[in-house]
């Protein structure tokens, strides 16, 4: 690259430490309101920048990236996921696409653990009864949830994450299966004690949880749909801390509403922040807006990657965090 800084473009508000650094060495444009950029936003952004710095709320298609000015070469992802831009057409235009993997890991993990709790321990109802007033005291058959020790965890993905939920998992006296696309290597799954399945129907037919930890690709979208989901027991829990679009949601709400799931502890939606309203409405599912994420640490974390990754690029590099074709 020139000796020229280069252009940024930040589609959305980051850590002040972040846009604080991103200014110290780059000619950065920054956004001065925590919103989405509009269409005509980011059109505009991606005509003017070398880099693109955007987030999961803005889709980078190839209508989009089919504007882009000759001079953009990277769109600098924050954020792990990539299922929101079109990274066949980017490299097509030689445009480099990098994202910020393994920091959201130990975070997100947390909360798979804290959503299978909600549900099965009932937390939302309690929280619900304390926060008006209603509670009339202790009894020995109020809120009568059920242990996590002993049940069966069936994890959708056994990647970074997938792998941390399962030595969570283990804590809590857990059994650890998992489907996944490549079978672990044996002294991985030794580690965390789980069983392989390569069949996702037998697995998920037989436990007591399932995890969703995969990325939402085209083979993803609605892995987990009517047909699959009707496999599993009565008394089982969903939990989704990964993309919305691998359950069907409209199946899965029909499913809970009808008895015939215990619950679900849901982080993400099939149709972005627009979950369907009828869950708002169960005592049986806890729902989360996109938080699994959310530490301060995690965020500060991405943005240093993000940084990395952008001046690597300026000196003449490889991004280190590159999306390349295995990682789709």
């Amino acid at each position: 690259m020139s000796s020229k800084r280069l252009s940024v473009v930040v589609t959305r508000r980051l850590p002040d430490a972040v846009e604080t650094r991103l200014k110290e060495l780059f000619d950065v444009q920054l956004r001065d309101t925590d919103t989405p950029m509009t269409q005509a936003e980011l059109t505009a952004a991606v005509k003017q920048a070398d880099v693109l710095v955007p987030t999961l709320t803005d889709r980078i298609d190839a209508g989009l990236i089919g504007q882009a000015g000759d001079q953009l070469r990277l769109i600098a992802n924050f954020g792990a996921g990539v299922d929101h831009i079109d990274v066949d057409t980017a490299r097509s235009r030689g445009i480099l696409v990098s994202n910020t993997p393994g920091v959201v890991t130990e975070d997100t993990a947390d909360m798979v653990l804290a959503l299978m709790l909600g549900v099965t321990r009932r937390i939302q109802e309690g929280l619900n009864v304390m926060q008006s007033g209603d509670w009339a005291g202790w009894a020995p058959t109020a809120f009568l949830g059920g242990r996590l020790g002993g049940r069966r965890l069936g994890i959708l993905g056994m990647g970074r994450i997938g792998q941390a939920v399962a030595r969570r998992a283990r804590a809590f006296g857990m059994q650890i299966h998992y489907h996944n696309r490549r079978r672990l290597r044996p002294e991985i799954e030794a580690e965390l004690e789980a069983t392989y399945w390569e069949s996702l129907d037998q697995m998920v037919a037989r436990m007591d949880v399932i995890s969703v930890n995969c990325p939402h690709t085209p083979s993803t979208f609605h892995l987990l749909n009517a047909r699959r989901l009707a496999l599993l027991k009565p008394s089982a829990v969903i939990v989704n801390t990964s993309r919305g679009e691998v359950i069907d949601e409209n199946a899965l709400t029909r499913m809970l509403k009808a008895g015939e799931l215990a619950g679900a502890g849901l982080d993400v939606y099939e149709h972005g922040h627009r979950g369907n309203p009828e869950l708002r409405n169960m005592s049986n599912v806890v729902m989360l807006p996109h938080m699994g994420s959310a530490t301060r640490e995690g965020r500060l974390e991405m943005g240093e990657k993000v940084i990395i990754n952008v001046k690597t690029f300026a000196d003449g590099h490889r991004p280190p965090d590159q999306v390349v074709p295995a990682m789709l």
